[in-house]
């Protein structure tokens, strides 16, 4: 498939080309970014199991917060990856807007923090990224400053493509599942399956995982890689691990297992190029879920819409 340079067009690439090489910098500088508006929305927002209350979703025009309280009030953060802005609106009709343009995080970072204190909206955030080795102070992070509105759009049409088949995925399960959402921390985006079953307590774990790891679980996701990844791609992991799941047979072809990231990689441009790539991204998806559930013992049955 050629690449598509229009950002808005109608004949933009559904699943556009998304090299990590061309553009770690701005994931990079995006990243800072989703944290710190992550990081508003986890701190206004009540606790729910799993860090439910922290990820940001796929809007129709990039990645929203949602509604979030402040004290009778409500606000929403998003990310505009169409006509690139930072767009905060109020539940009594006030509507504030930063660029989305090469900047450093720091100085995003002190922009929004402003735009939030005269709207009446002062939030306080631990402003140190989460997630990250050797992480620098948001009001300090001059390093990161890099933002192609090509491929921040680019990753966004990927995402949007990406949340609406594993919306699918989703709904073909009736046990516990997780909504599509948007991780700021680990940046990706994840749908997350439960046995009901409690999980043996991770020995050494962070609070983090601690709680995101606190019952038996099958989780599906994109991200654009990262380590020993370096390319965008499709994963599946099974938490805890059942004995044979690497030697698994899983669908499509081009699906492997990584000892590095404990689960299956599915590269993201045999979707891309695939001539039906929501039947070959479904077929990733089940059959991993079904190596895992089934040598996991899953109740499948109770879990499991059959029609």
């Amino acid at each position: 498939m050629a690449d598509s340079k229009t950002t808005t067009g109608a004949r933009a690439e559904v699943w556009p080309s998304l090299p990590l090489e061309a553009w770690k910098d701005t994931y990079a500088t995006l990243h800072m970014w989703t944290q710190i508006v992550g990081k508003v929305r986890l701190v206004q927002s009540p606790r729910i199991n799993h860090w439910w209350q922290v990820p940001l979703y796929v809007s129709a025009r990039g990645l929203t917060t949602t509604a979030v309280p402040h004290g009778t009030r409500n606000f929403e953060i998003e990310f505009d990856f169409i006509e690139h802005r930072l767009v905060i609106r109020t539940s009594d009709g006030e509507t504030r807007s930063l660029a989305l343009a090469p900047r450093t995080v720091a100085d995003f970072y002190r922009e929004l923090m402003t735009t939030l204190d005269a709207l009446g909206l002062a939030v306080k955030i631990r402003a140190i990224p989460d997630e990250l080795p050797n992480p620098i102070p948001f009001a300090e992070d001059e390093e990161h400053a890099t933002y192609d509105a090509e491929y921040a759009n680019r990753f966004w049409r990927i995402l949007a493509q990406s949340d609406r088949v594993l919306k699918e995925f989703r709904a073909r399960f009736i046990g516990k599942v997780s909504p599509v959402h948007f991780f700021w921390g680990s940046f990706d985006l994840a749908v997350t399956r439960f046995s009901g079953r409690r999980a043996p307590e991770r020995v050494g774990a962070d609070s983090i995982n601690r709680e995101a790891y606190s019952h038996e679980v099958i989780s599906h996701g994109f991200w654009p890689g990262s380590g020993d990844v370096q390319m965008p791609a499709f994963y599946s992991y099974t938490t805890p691990e059942p004995a044979g799941l690497p030697q698994a047979a899983v669908r499509p072809a081009g699906a492997f297992y990584n000892p590095g990231t404990g689960g299956f990689i599915l590269p993201y441009d045999d979707v891309r190029q695939a001539d039906d790539p929501d039947r070959v991204l479904m077929e990733f998806l089940q059959s991993t879920y079904d190596a895992g559930a089934n040598l996991a013992g899953w109740d499948r049955a109770a879990l499991e819409r059959t029609s």
